[in-house]
């Protein structure tokens, strides 16, 4: 059950990853779109649906199978585990973020920049890649 567990993991970090890269690059292009225009409530349908039925349900599963095999594997005890945790812990708040910024573009509320976006849009990233290292290297 565990290797059927860790590959459903690995599956919804694909799928929560793959939102998390995407959305802010939503955002930058959302910026350029005057506000009240069919581009613009297009990317407005587009960023919810991303949010709602890929990164939400995708980062759920990440974090039950996550958990379970953390605990199945003992890791929890691990130092390696623990910076992990932290950084998932993290991406989270990032997840957060980008969902409060869809409910500004829906409100016409946005008050940041196409710059802001594409420089957020590495924050994923850039804890993808320490989470990937840890995961896989487990340095200590």
């Amino acid at each position: 059950m565990y290797e059927w567990i860790k590959a459903l993991h690995v599956i919804a970090v694909i799928s929560w990853m793959a939102g998390m890269l995407y959305l802010p690059r939503l955002f930058v292009y959302h910026c350029e779109a005057e506000t009240g225009s069919k581009q613009s409530e297009t990317f407005k349908v587009m960023e919810r649906r991303l949010l709602k039925a890929i990164i939400n349900p995708a980062m759920i599963v990440t974090w039950l199978a996550g958990l379970w095999l953390a605990w199945q594997g003992g890791w929890y005890v691990s130092g390696w585990f623990h910076a992990k945790f932290t950084l998932v812990l993290i991406l989270s708040g990032v997840h957060g973020f980008f969902t409060a910024r869809v409910r500004d573009f829906a409100n016409d509320a946005n008050t940041r920049s196409q710059k802001f976006y594409r420089i957020i849009n590495e924050v994923p990233t850039v804890l993808m890649i320490g989470i990937v290292i840890l995961v896989i290297v487990k340095p200590f």
